[in-house]
């Protein structure tokens, strides 16, 4: 495994969303002295809710504004000081990207190379690109999972977005000699995740009594990681990873969607009648996998969480957190 990079402070963007507030989370929790500054516009997708019992740590400090917002984030980064960037804030959700492509190409594009060029700028010792498999189109049924040498062919105008941004890390690598790493994962879920995404929109929309809207035949299968352990592998990538590297991270958990569909019924005790099939989403991914052996051998990780596991926690979350789940279907979370 190479060198681990020496970290003090760190600039993590879109703390305050699904991923990155497990990220922060995790990372104050295991490193003691780790000092995080959490960038975030506040969105829809970002909830402060999210950090909760953690805010108040004087390791971690709150700053609200736009990735894209060049003159901003040249003050933040240059007077910062920091070990490294880690970039999760994103504009993720494919229907919205469908509806309206024009937010996704502001912050997926444009805020990755204001930080890029910002973190350039203040000789930062470390950039880390948070991004998707989605960026590799779809597969087969008989198809080889996604691995780092596999050609982008994104299908959405949130994975093409998504897909530019890694150009744009990759070519600051290749002209300026930044130190980068890009890292790849397969579908997120667990604490915290807002309720649009199909495991927490069908767990809440059970838990309510409303239908669960699956598209299609339900014959999608997507490789499914618990966020625990994506972000155990974002931080080997940002401590051991090598400069100019991809890395994915999957959960070796394929499944279909009717079949993780009809898991969260019967976790909650309800039968397959809450089960709606609608119109299948246009361009719709019939296959995600993640080929895991690059970041098995390089950097040590491996996913610890089987699917069953990760989604019996998930689902028992969601029971207990009652309030958050008010809160973000209410709206009062934006007003926190």
């Amino acid at each position: 495994m190479p060198n681990a990079t020496a970290l003090k402070r760190i600039l993590v963007t879109g703390g305050c969303g699904f991923i990155g507030a497990n990220f922060v989370r995790h990372q104050l929790a295991g490193d003691p002295v780790l000092e995080i500054t959490n960038l975030d516009s506040l969105t829809y997708a970002g909830n402060p809710d999210n950090l909760a019992g953690v805010d108040s740590s004087p390791r971690y400090r709150f700053v609200k504004g736009d990735v894209a917002d060049r003159p901003f984030v040249s003050k933040l980064i240059a007077e910062g000081g920091f070990d490294a960037v880690v970039h999760f804030a994103a504009e993720s959700h494919v229907d919205r990207s469908i509806n309206d492509a024009t937010p996704f190409l502001r912050t997926n594009i444009l805020g990755t190379q204001c930080l890029l060029d910002a973190a350039r700028a203040a000789g930062v010792p470390r950039y880390v690109q948070v991004s998707t498999d989605e960026v590799y189109g779809t597969l087969g049924p008989d198809d080889p999972a996604f691995s780092e040498t596999t050609p982008l062919a994104p299908n959405s105008p949130y994975a093409a977005s998504k897909a530019g941004a890694d150009l744009l890390v990759r070519a600051a690598h290749h002209t300026f000699g930044m130190d980068v790493v890009i890292t790849r994962c397969s579908n997120n879920y667990g604490p915290y995740q807002f309720p649009e995404k199909l495991i927490p929109l069908f767990i809440t929309n059970v838990m309510a009594d409303l239908p669960v809207p699956v598209y299609g035949d339900g014959r999608q299968v997507r490789d499914w990681i618990y966020v625990l352990d994506h972000c155990k592998g974002v931080d080997a990538a940002l401590r051991h990873g090598k400069p100019g590297e991809v890395y994915n991270f999957g959960g070796k958990s394929e499944r279909f969607n009717i079949d993780v569909t009809r898991q969260i019924l019967a976790l909650l005790g309800k039968t397959d009648s809450l089960i709606k099939y609608v119109t299948d989403r246009p361009g719709h991914d019939r296959r995600y996998a993640i080929n895991c052996a690059k970041v098995e051998a390089e950097l040590g990780w491996r996913p610890t969480v089987t699917f069953e596991e990760g989604l019996a926690a998930t689902v028992s979350w969601y029971q207990e957190n009652g309030v958050w789940v008010d809160r973000v279907r209410s709206g009062a979370y934006r007003n926190a």
